[in-house]
Formats: C-alpha cells, structure tokens, sequence
C-alpha cells in the first residue's frame, strides 16, 4: 500500500514538473516567436513603403508622430503616425495612403499656363500652418480640430472653408512673395516646347515671369550639419518648385547646374547647403561649366552653412553655422537682399622634387588629387595634423561625430595632444618658403598658413588677429594671398581666443613651398592628407561670383554638359518632358 502511495507521488511529481517544463518553455519561445514575426513584417511593411514612395509622384515621408495636430486628407481622422508629401503639403494615415496617392495631385512641375497667362491656385485642404491668416478675412485659420481651410501649394495663401467663394481673384496665383525665386511650372513647360536651345529664346520666357525673375537652385548636403540638410530639403521643396531642389546625396553638382543652362543667362542663384567642402564641390562644378563653353549660364553662389568650419560662409556674412534658428523664408529674404561680389580661387599643385621619383613622392594616407582648387586656405603643421586625426577617426565612427559641440571636443583633444608630443617641430628646418620668387627666412616655426579669405579655423580672423598691428587689408579679389606662420598648437589656440597673433610672412601672388624631407600632414579647406617631399607652388585660379549678406558678421566666439547631358538630366529629373529640343 505504502509502495504504491510512493508511485503516486513520484508520477504526481513528475507530470507537474512536465507541466512547469511545457508552460516555462511556451512562455519563453512564443514571445520570441512574436518578436520574429513582428520584426520580419516590420521588415516587410518597411520594403513595401520604401518601393511604394520610390515609384509615387509624391514626396511621401513616413513619421511616428507628427509635431502638431494633424489630419488625413483623405478621411479627414486625427492621424499620430503615417505619411506627409513635403512638396504639397498633402497627409494620409497608412490605411489611406494609397488611396492619398491617386486621388490627391501633387505640385506639377511643369504644366501649362491660362489662355491669359495667368497661373491658377492649387489649393490642398487641411493642416494648414500654424500661425497662419486667411487671405479673405485676414482672421486666424486652421484654429479648429478638424481638416478644414486650405493653402495654396504655390503662393502659400491661406483662407477659410467659408471665405473661399468671396475671396477676389480666387482663381489667380502669383506665387507669393517669393515669384521672383520660383521657377513657375509654365516656364518649364514652354521650354519643353522650344525647338532651339538659344539663349535669347530663354531670355525672351524669363521677361515673361515676373520682373526681376532670379531662380534660386537649392543644392543641399544630407551629410553635413547632423542631417539638417534633410530637413531643409523638404522645406524648400515646399516653398519652390520641387524641380529646383536637389539632394547632393543622389546627384551631383555637375548635373544639378545643368537646370542653369535652360534659364535666362546670368539670372540663376544656387543656394549651398552645406560645409566648405561642400561649396568647393559646386565651384569645381562651375568650373567645369566654364570648360563646357556655358559662361554665359554661370550663377551666383550663396551658402547656408551647415557642418563645423564654414570659414568661408563666415567671411561672406552668413554666419558660423545653420541650426534652424531662422525660419527658410527669412533665408529666401536674405538671399533677395545680397550683394553680388567676386571671389578669387587658387590652384595648389604639388610635384616632386628634381631627382625624386614621382611614384614615391607622394606618402598619403587621404589621398588628394595631383592638382587642387582652393577657396579658403592652404596649410601645413598642427593644425593639418588636427584635422588628419579628425578624418581618420571620423571615418571609422561616423555615427559618433554627429554634432559640433563633440567635433570641437575632438578637435581640442587632439591640439592638447599635439601640445605635448610637438609632431610638427623644426619645420623651418624641412620646408622652404617662397613668396613672388622671393626667399623667405622662416623663424623656429611648426606650421605655415596660406589665406584667400578673413576667417581661419572656424571662426578666427587670422591675418587681421587683435589689431595691434598696422598690416594691408585682405580681400577676396584682390589676386593676392595672406601667409602666415604659427610656434605650434598652443600658439594656435591662442590666436583663437585672441591671446596671440601669427607670424604674418607676407603677402604673394604666387606661393612656393618646397618640403625637403620626411613627411608633413597638409591640408586643403579643411581636406587633409600626409605629404611626403615635393614642391607645391600655389596659384591663381579663377573667379567666381558669390552672393554676400551684408548684415552684421556672426561673432568670432559663437558656436554654431553637353546638349545630350542636358536633355538627359531633365529626361530624369522632370520626367514629364518630353521632345525635348536638340
């Protein structure tokens, strides 16, 4: 009897031990099992709307919450996550995004004109700005929680449900206070039709839009400025025309400027956002329009800087650096405002020395090309070297450089570790200086500065320095280069709080530096790389045309083709056009 008891509860036991094993194990592998099968559709839905905005005429984005009330167009419901068009304005939750999509048309960017002219308002319902006024009865819109008012997609106008029938020449839009930089959609379209690629015939269109027609292109730099780049791109493509908007990231500055040849010549402005690298990229592309016989097409350069240095959107008045403190339109504004003026570019060619073989001269760890144009500045000792390790170590984690407080951190680690170790010492002794043909006797230094422009090392106006000095004033026109020599990082860091002053050498039309032995880290507008002996001889260039603000200067201390090519790059870009002209 005892036996048998025992049995019992030996088997009792065991079924519940098989019990805890099946209950512990379900709760363990269905949610893995869950967390698969969510990620895997999170994976697909994710495939899907990626192929789904790539083929839409829309500018979808996709968001997990919107930053203001907002409503789908479609079923007028309150919407927390689903998809917005930057060019029209148009949202749509996810359920009704295809039909959004078919139902509701984006900006056309090219279509024609009235039989009279004139352009009609293309009004989207709902999510109108905040802030914003009714055109008819000049009250507040957009105040009930509802999809309700509507905005023009071209001009920006706003008005009421209820005052849409009263509102005077309803059916006229002239674009808005920024006419004179749009580019109207019935240009394109009678360009389309042209059957000679003159440049009269543009000029002839042009007079036509409004008086005083500059199109502004915006050729913006994802990259640069903690993908601020991004956020501009929407905002302008909903304040322009999205045809004048380019992404750098998926065409380059070659083909963008390309739009230039099909408007009026010497009418264009190109908006640059991004660093000073950046702006260097867009002027060796004008300089390849120049090549190309367009002089007549070239446009007139203006900067928002985005990224660290901007030294030469510094010295042009546009400040240190663009963080989204003021809104576009005031950008549009202070682009109406600027001042045309000419900016020297150099050409910086480094050679071997005689009797060295030119396929070892070189010992590089960024490799630059055998002739470079320079905007802002030459230099070799510690500052290169600073920006040698900063490149060095953002291409391993660029993740990690993501805002200009730690790039200035970085920045500042390494001068103090320059500081110590003194990489660059006895340069004097290594490289020979020559200014217009002219020996020059360098004193104990660790760095040579060749200058185009005021600012130097984000921010600091380097040959001016506290002003203790009688020194020739510096221009950007004027043919000529500012040198100067810096004791070390220490040194370096002193000009920068105004502590100290360079070694100003002199100043050349033509720069020869002749490195004689080992190797030194040299840098070209922020672009470094570690040089072995060779010669570099520095001249000019060209000129370029550049847009300068003449409000006050941002504060030293503050933080921040061919005719095939052409038709080609509308074909893709437009993609409406159609018989193009040959």
């Amino acid at each position: 009897m005892c036996k048998d008891g025992d049995e019992a509860q030996e088997d009792c036991g065991s079924r519940e031990e098989w019990t805890l094993l099946f209950w512990t194990s379900l709760a363990v592998i269905v949610p893995v099992i869950l967390t698969l099968w969510c990620s895997a559709q999170r994976s697909k839905r994710k495939t899907y709307m990626k192929d789904f905005f790539r083929k839409s005429k829309h500018g979808w984005h996709y968001t997990d919450l919107f930053n203001k009330p907002t409503y789908c167009c479609v079923c007028s419901q309150h919407i927390l996550h689903g998809a917005f068009c930057d060019c029209c304005g148009v949202c749509a939750d996810e359920q009704c995004l295809r039909r959004a999509d078919r139902s509701l048309q984006c900006k056309e960017i090219m279509a024609p004109s009235r039989p009279d002219g004139a352009m009609e308002h293309r009004w989207v319902r709902g999510n109108v700005p905040l802030a914003s006024y009714c055109a008819a009865c000049k009250q507040q819109c957009g105040t009930q929680p509802k999809l309700c008012d509507f905005r023009c997609v071209w001009c920006q106008a706003t008005v009421h449900d209820d005052c849409m029938d009263s509102l005077a020449d309803a059916d006229v839009c002239d674009l808005g206070e920024f006419h004179s930089l749009i580019i109207p959609p019935h240009y394109l379209h009678y360009v389309n039709k042209l059957r000679r690629l003159h440049p009269d015939e543009y000029t002839k269109l042009g007079a036509s839009c409004s008086s005083g027609w500059t199109p502004v292109l915006v050729l913006a730099n994802t990259r640069s400025g903690n993908n601020m780049g991004e956020v501009l791109l929407g905002e302008f493509r909903t304040l322009l025309n999205p045809v004048q908007v380019f992404d750098l990231s998926e065409l380059p500055p070659s083909k963008a400027l390309q739009l230039c040849t099909l408007l009026p010549p010497g009418s264009v402005r190109v908006l640059v956002c991004g660093g000073d690298g950046t702006v260097g990229w867009v002027l060796d592309a004008i300089d390849e329009m120049k090549l190309k016989g367009q002089d007549p097409f070239i446009p007139r350069v203006t900067i928002l800087p985005l990224g660290t240095g901007n030294d030469l959107s510094n010295t042009l008045g546009w400040g240190a650096g663009y963080a989204g403190e003021i809104p576009v339109e005031q950008v549009l504004r202070n682009i109406l405002d600027a001042e045309v003026v000419k900016m020297d570019r150099w050409e910086e060619n480094p050679n071997p020395n005689p009797g060295q073989n030119r396929r070892n001269f070189q010992i590089t760890e960024l490799n630059p090309p055998q002739v470079l144009s320079m905007n802002n500045y030459f230099s070799v000792g510690p500052d290169a070297l600073m920006a040698l390790n900063f490149h060095a170590h953002r291409e391993k984690t660029p993740s990690f450089f993501s805002s200009r407080i730690i790039n200035k951190a970085v920045y500042f680690l390494y001068g103090t570790k320059d500081c110590l170790v003194q990489e660059c010492k006895d340069l004097d002794k290594r490289i020979e200086l020559e200014l217009d043909g002219e020996r020059v006797a360098l004193p104990s230094l660790e760095g040579i500065i060749v200058c185009n422009i005021g600012y130097w090392g984000g921010g600091c106006r380097l040959w001016d320095g506290m002003g203790d000095e009688p020194c020739p004033p510096t221009r950007l026109d004027d043919g000529l280069l500012e040198v100067m020599g810096v004791f070390g990082s220490f040194h370096c860091a002193q000009i920068q709080v105004k502590l100290a002053n360079p070694v100003r050498l002199g100043q050349a039309h033509t720069v020869r530096l002749v490195l004689k032995s080992s190797k030194m880290p040299m840098q070209v507008d922020g672009e470094p790389w570690a040089q072995g002996p060779c010669t570099i001889t520095i001249t000019h260039k060209t000129q370029v045309l550049m847009l300068y603000h003449s409000a006050e200067q941002t504060d030293d201390d503050e933080d921040e083709s061919s005719a095939s090519e052409t038709e080609n790059f509308l074909c893709n870009r437009l993609g409406s056009f159609r018989d193009l002209p040959d």
